[in-house]
């Protein structure tokens, strides 16, 4: 990459940058006087103010995308070198039967819902797998597997992610109510539910640092079974589909690649784990990552655009609530018998 290039590509990303970095630091203050509420709630909330209010210019686009996605995996494989193997081991057959069932439940009553609103099959199993794995990347990842549309893709990124928004704020308030924040059944409703990675991290937050962290490995395990979940949703919509299949789809080869940054918490976690990665060294880790996380969460609040969910319609919007629902009662089930 040539030197002007990285200064174009720094002079589109700076002016949301700074925007995110302002509404981090100041909700950061804030929340230090309100430590009820905390900075990370507030930067989300601010974040959400200003992106749907002054800060709406496309000027900001590029910073507020890099805060959301590139600062945000970096804060998450810098919490991997604060994290030892013994945490995510600690998670045992329960906490796996717990994830790998809530997601099988997910996909089965996104595709049955897809079908009875009358949805395309196409988008039944786009928002089967954003909601049952990580949001936009899983339905990125399924998107050209089963041959959808860029439209189709585009409003099941859109729904997913509103509202994810709404949950990743109303999550913190059901466990407060039911488990008055019990760490492992706070951590495993809001990181075996919610459908991003930095969703889960922005809700955990405004729980506290221990939630945020084991939600974070609950929904990092969930991340590891996206080759599996889109791999299956390719099989059943080519399956399902006897004209494709004469056409020979059934053999086109899937390609799914697992997130970097998954792979980089692993590392990190190692390292740590045998103490390649000193105490000291995980301090700083830690507190990096902190500070990427905040300006992440504002990133996130800014790029939440609540007239997105209008234009989408009642129809598709209630679908995604509804997914959503289920979700949520599923988890408070299977935590009730499991966790």
């Amino acid at each position: 990459m040539t030197l002007s290039k990285l200064k174009h590509d720094f002079t589109e990303i700076f002016p949301g940058l700074i925007m995110c970095i302002i509404i981090a630091y100041t909700s950061k203050f804030i929340g230090s006087y309100i430590p009820m509420i905390g900075g990370a709630t507030l930067s989300i909330l601010m974040g959400i103010l200003v992106g749907n209010t002054i800060g709406k210019s496309k000027i900001y686009g590029k910073g507020t995308k890099f805060c959301e996605s590139t600062l945000l995996s970096y804060s998450i494989v810098l919490l991997g070198g604060t994290l030892s193997i013994k945490t995510i081991l600690s998670l045992g057959i329960s906490g796996l039967s717990y994830i790998i069932i809530q997601m099988a439940i997910t996909i089965f009553v996104a595709i049955y819902l897809g079908k009875k609103f009358g949805f395309s099959q196409d988008f039944g199993l786009l928002m089967a797998s954003g909601n049952a794995v990580c949001g936009s990347s899983a339905i990125a990842s399924t998107a050209p597997a089963i041959g959808a549309s860029d439209r189709d893709k585009g409003i099941a990124i859109t729904i997913v992610n509103l509202v994810g928004t709404i949950l990743m704020l109303l999550l913190p308030l059901i466990s407060f109510a039911l488990y008055s924040f019990d760490t492992l059944k706070t951590s495993a409703l809001i990181g075996g539910v919610l459908q991003s990675v930095g969703q889960v991290v922005a809700s955990g937050a405004i729980v506290n640092e221990g939630v945020k962290d084991l939600a974070t490995i609950f929904k990092i395990v969930r991340v590891i079974f996206l080759v599996f979940v889109v791999l299956s949703l390719s099989a059943y919509k080519h399956n399902s589909n006897s004209k494709e299949a004469k056409d020979g789809n059934e053999n086109k080869k899937v390609k799914v690649k697992i997130p970097w940054y998954v792979t980089g918490f692993f590392i990190m976690c190692f390292l740590f784990s045998f103490s390649i990665i000193p105490a000291e060294g995980s301090k700083i880790f830690k507190l990096i990552s902190n500070n990427f996380e905040i300006i992440a969460l504002a990133g996130i609040g800014m790029r939440v655009n609540f007239s997105d969910l209008m234009k989408e319609g009642l129809k598709t919007s209630l679908y995604g609530l509804c997914i959503s629902a289920f979700q949520i009662l599923s988890a408070l089930i299977l935590i009730a018998v499991l966790i």
